[in-house]
């Protein structure tokens, strides 16, 4: 199993509209807004990193509003 988090920047006025779209996408386990450098971070939960990948680049980034992401990697020891 492998999870990922995804730092998410959006426009000004979409977060909530992204939000609730990212509750509904593939692999994501939990959304959650910020305030500070970014707007929101979502949990994702797959097989393995490839699917993460995939999922970061075919359903969260293609979700009106998002900016940028940036991916962090759950490590395990």
């Amino acid at each position: 199993m492998a999870i990922g988090y995804v730092l998410i920047n959006v426009q000004p006025g979409t977060e909530q509209s992204v939000y609730e779209l990212m509750k509904a996408l593939p692999h994501v386990d939990d959304a959650t807004v910020l305030f500070g450098d970014h707007d929101l971070i979502v949990k994702l939960i797959a097989d393995d990193l490839a699917t993460i990948a995939k999922a970061v680049v075919e359903h969260i980034r293609q979700v009106p509003g998002v900016i940028d992401t940036k991916t962090l990697a759950g490590a395990e020891f």
